[in-house]
C-alpha cells in the first residue's frame, strides 16, 4: 500500500461526510416549515437517480465508504422529495378550497 493512501481515504471520507451532512439542514427546514415550495422537484428527482447510480456503483466495486455515503445521502434526498410531494399536494388542495370559498356569493 502506498504511504499516502491513508490521506486519500481520509480525504474521501471527509468529502462523503460533508456532502451527506449538507442535506440534513434542508430536511429539517422542510419538516419544520411544512413547506418545500422553494425546492425544485426536477432537481431532487435527477439527484436521487444520480445517488441511486452512485450507490449501485459502490455495490459493484464493493466500496463500503461509497455505499454508506450514497445510501445515507439517497435516504435524505428521498425524504426531502417525499415531503415536497406531500406538502405541495396539501398546498394545492388548500389553495383550491380557498378559491372555491372566495368564489361563493
Amino acid at each position: 500500500m502506498h504511504p499516502a493512501f491513508w490521506f486519500v481515504n481520509l480525504t474521501g471520507s471527509i468529502a462523503a461526510f460533508c456532502t451527506t451532512l449538507a442535506f440534513v439542514p434542508q430536511l429539517v427546514r422542510v419538516y419544520r416549515l411544512k413547506s418545500a415550495r422553494d425546492i425544485s422537484l426536477v432537481m431532487f428527482l435527477v439527484f436521487s437517480i444520480g445517488e441511486s447510480l452512485w450507490l449501485l456503483y459502490g455495490l459493484f466495486i464493493h466500496s463500503m465508504p461509497v455505499i454508506l455515503a450514497n445510501a445515507i445521502t439517497l435516504g435524505l434526498a428521498l425524504a426531502i422529495l417525499c415531503l415536497k410531494l406531500q406538502y405541495d399536494r396539501k398546498q394545492k388542495i388548500a389553495t383550491a378550497a380557498e378559491a372555491r370559498l372566495n368564489s361563493l356569493p
